[in-house]
């Protein structure tokens, strides 16, 4: 069967075109949710909230409806953050056929006069609040699409909290419908009460330079214990590594997870797990993580190869702790796709020795990287040097 999502705005059914409203009154089954179920008068059809959780219940729900024309009411456009991305990732394009209306971001930029080029948009859409701290730089315009009332007063903390407080936010409820409202501030003197669920957050970023997302965060980005791929050989490794949208990375050994996180912060749809033996620097990894506005890095606390046995297959792999470890390297190797690519560090000879006969077995590139960093000796300036790091780095055939 074909599935129909139909978008509509906060001004309800008065606002659809003709084209939309045929598709509603040809079907048998509506779903949507309450609020937007209410927005549409009874006709034909039976009106089917959706369950809650949505997820865990969708599948059966499609299944109870098959054979029936079935019609879905999405906010906007169903592809923006909607309903309509769930279902085309679950039954394919084929099987979902889009009728989108103008999107809440679209109605935000015509407000404000915001070119499409140069605002960024974050949805907390059933996601993590801080996503938006990626987002934010001197001068940036950022829309946020918010998951419920108490959004704004997060971010606004978070802005705070990340030295954004002279940020002016606005907050647009309700764009379209008849109950359409505009509230304004600062983030550091955000007192307004939670407003309408329905909402969008616009931030005219003001604060402190902030790094780009490119490899090479500085050392103190990361909380760590001293188990941290430094800044330089960590932009060697993700150079190798080669981040592209929407891939995923597997950070064995993560210690404080610069690498996962620095992979995630490459591009908003990359996606990272993060495997760390200690439970200590597993919570570590999701702290920094949270910080540096990627959230959604995922952290599985095992030792690697066992730890390794269920996750999902990577795009590239880098394996900063347990080189020497029998089965870590054989593991991860096996576990990448054709073309992936695998980066993997040592310090000691054990892991320089396993790394050789990776190099022998395998082939790819064997590279020694020595860095080393100027700094007073005695009433001069000297070298000092960081522990050598040897790197394998190969793509699977």
């Amino acid at each position: 069967m074909t599935i129909v999502v139909v978008g509509i705005g906060a001004d309800g059914w008065s606002g659809l075109p003709e084209a939309s409203r045929a598709e509603i009154a040809g079907c048998e089954v509506l779903l949507g949710g309450r609020r937007q179920l209410d927005l549409v008068p009874d006709g034909g059809y039976a009106k089917r909230p959706w369950p809650s959780p949505l997820l865990p219940a969708l599948d059966g729900l499609l299944a109870e409806h098959a054979g029936r024309r079935v019609c879905v009411l999405a906010s906007g456009d169903p592809l923006l953050s909607g309903i309509g991305t769930t279902l085309v990732e679950r039954l394919g394009a084929g099987a979902v056929r889009i009728v989108p209306t103008v999107s809440s971001v679209t109605l935000a930029r015509a407000r404000l006069g915001w070119p499409a080029e140069t605002t960024e948009v974050v949805s907390a859409v059933g996601r993590h609040v801080h996503r938006v701290l990626r987002a934010v730089a001197p001068g940036r315009r950022v829309l946020v699409l918010s998951s419920g009332a108490a959004t704004p007063g997060e971010v606004a903390a978070l802005l705070t909290g990340a030295g954004f407080g002279a940020s002016r936010l606005t907050v647009l409820e309700e764009l379209g419908g008849p109950d359409e409202r505009r509230v304004e501030g600062t983030a550091a003197d955000w007192a307004h009460p939670p407003g309408a669920a329905l909402n969008v957050l616009a931030i005219e970023c003001a604060g402190p330079p902030v790094p780009p997302p490119l490899p090479g965060l500085p050392d103190e980005a990361f909380e760590h214990d001293g188990q941290l791929t430094k800044r330089d050989v960590r932009a060697s490794a993700l150079a190798r590594l080669a981040p592209a949208p929407g891939e995923l990375l597997w950070d064995v050994g993560a210690g404080a997870g610069s690498v996962a996180i620095e992979w995630a912060r490459a591009c908003p749809a990359n996606r990272a797990i993060a495997v760390e033996s200690r439970p200590e620097r597993a919570a570590r990894i999701g702290r920094n993580a949270a910080r540096l506005g990627v959230p959604d890095v995922r952290v599985v606390t095992g030792a690697a190869p066992d730890a390794l046995a269920e996750l999902e297959t990577p795009d590239a792999v880098f394996v900063g702790g347990g080189v020497s470890v029998p089965g870590v390297l054989g593991a991860c190797l096996a576990a990448l796709r054709p073309g992936g690519r695998l980066v993997a560090h040592g310090v000691t000879l054990e892991t320089e020795q396993a790394l050789a006969t990776a190099y022998t077995e395998h082939g790819g590139e064997l590279t020694r990287l020595s860095v080393q960093q100027a700094g007073p000796l005695g009433g001069f300036t000297g070298w000092t040097p960081a522990r050598t790091v040897t790197q394998w780095s190969t793509s699977k055939r």
